[in-house]
């Protein structure tokens, strides 16, 4: 039997592409995690289409600073930390890893506990503590007993989970006039409501945890595929074309999940008079359409939106506690890299275990677990501030990435990023007492 070779040419072609993709994309992912499903479901319910706009509007700006993250792991064999230690003061390094480590491991806390709620909507009878405590200690022995390899694949098909929300939107009748002038019109007000929420949009897109991962990891690819030499990473301008092709895809996808479930709490929550997410079946009821016709649709989209839920926490908690092991090992000089085992890097599985933990306390002191994603997600947004001044600094500098360096079009994405996110968070806490 002859074999098509146009037909060979296109599979190789497809598998070729995906064999690029790794970092960028598991990073892409892990930003939509049940906080950012929390965040952007609550902004559509809350706004409507108000704030549709954003997900197009961050989609460049994301991947500029998420290209400049992975190329700064790239040209210097480092994570971000290591960079900062060898460039800067001890109180900006120890500044930056504790905004890190903070952020996450509240972050950390509210995907825990999403996940458990997600979890009751399906076994109403199960505690909500031991939901907490079985997806603990599983993320936990994941993270730790897996070799890279196969970690790294797990990721990327938890990744998967994410297709709920863009099928369910053209299974809704979209106002789809309405929906495009939303998407390309940017719409403002200035109270503490849309600016609180705008904060976390912007702070769970564009997230600390984000910055520090995705370095990370492309020096684990590294690595992996033994590009060091004499210490060094001895890479050239076909490294850097593979990375932003991975790293602009894992956003792109990203960023169309973000507006598929802007769109969706918008259409069906916002539009049927549900203005506020409290709980995860509130939420849970945005993927009603996706099963109307089908017998029994409520307890189907509550196993959708909780099966979409529990993948994407699995994808994120490791990243969440993985990149504040990163950050810390490398201020401390400690052994770091999911490619080692327990017994060479006690420090580094020491802190993701760590924060892992006491992300898990902080679903005992009686915080909403929806509530709280949207806090984690504020949070993220004022802390990722300073950290966007260091990366645009870094990345344009000579003596630290040499021919690598940012040109135009990127420094002005990236000190763009760095004053918008700025304004927000000043802004929003402007207009707190009013």
């Amino acid at each position: 039997m002859k074999r098509n070779p146009t037909k060979n040419g296109k599979f190789n072609k497809i598998r070729k592409f995906f064999s690029v993709l790794g970092p960028g994309l598991t990073t892409g992912a892990a930003d939509d995690d049940p906080s950012g499903i929390a965040t952007y479901s609550q902004t559509g319910a809350q706004f409507g289409y108000g704030q549709l706009w954003t997900a197009l509007y961050m989609l460049p700006f994301m991947t500029a600073v998420q290209e400049a993250c992975a190329r700064i792991g790239l040209v210097t064999g480092k994570g971000l930390a290591a960079v900062v230690k060898d460039h800067y003061s001890k109180t900006v390094l120890y500044t930056v890893v504790a905004l890190v480590v903070v952020a996450n491991t509240i972050n950390i806390g509210a995907d825990i506990g999403a996940m458990a709620a997600a979890a009751q909507l399906l076994i109403p009878s199960a505690p909500f503590v031991i939901l907490t405590l079985f997806f603990t200690v599983f993320i936990l022995v994941l993270e730790i007993f897996t070799n890279y390899q196969v970690y790294s694949s797990i990721l990327k098909w938890l990744a998967v989970a994410l297709l709920a929300y863009p099928i369910t939107v053209f299974i809704v009748d979209q106002p789809w006039g309405t929906v495009l002038r939303a998407t390309v019109t940017p719409h403002f007000e200035f109270n503490f409501a849309f600016l609180f929420i705008i904060t976390g949009v912007l702070g769970t897109t564009i997230s600390p945890y984000m910055f520090f991962w995705e370095a990370s990891q492309e020096v684990e690819e590294e690595k992996k595929e033994h590009l060091f030499k004499n210490g060094k990473p001895n890479i050239g301008w076909s490294h850097i074309h593979k990375m932003r092709l991975d790293n602009g895809t894992g956003m792109i996808v990203s960023e169309i999940t973000t507006w598929s479930i802007l769109l969706v709490g918008a259409t069906v929550l916002h539009n049927s008079g549900v203005r506020d997410v409290k709980t995860a079946a509130d939420a849970a009821k945005a993927l009603e359409p996706l099963v109307h016709s089908f017998p029994h649709a409520g307890y189907l989209s509550k196993l959708i939106f909780s099966i979409g839920i529990i993948g994407l926490g699995l994808l994120a908690v490791p990243v969440l506690s993985g990149s504040a092991a990163y950050a810390v090992a490398e201020a401390f000089s400690w052994k770091s890299g999911l490619n080692l085992k327990l017994k060479r890097a006690h420090g580094f599985y020491g802190v993701i275990t760590i924060a892992t933990l006491i992300g898990l306390t902080i679903n005992f002191v009686g915080i909403d677990p929806v509530k709280a994603l949207v806090y984690a997600a504020v949070l993220n947004g004022v802390a990722a501030v300073p950290l966007l001044f260091l990366i645009a600094k870094i990345a344009a500098s000579e003596k630290i990435m040499g021919e690598f360096k940012s040109g135009y079009l990127s420094k002005f994405l990236l000190w763009f990023t760095f004053i918008a996110m700025g304004a927000a968070a000043v802004a929003m806490f402007f207009t707190l007492g009013q």
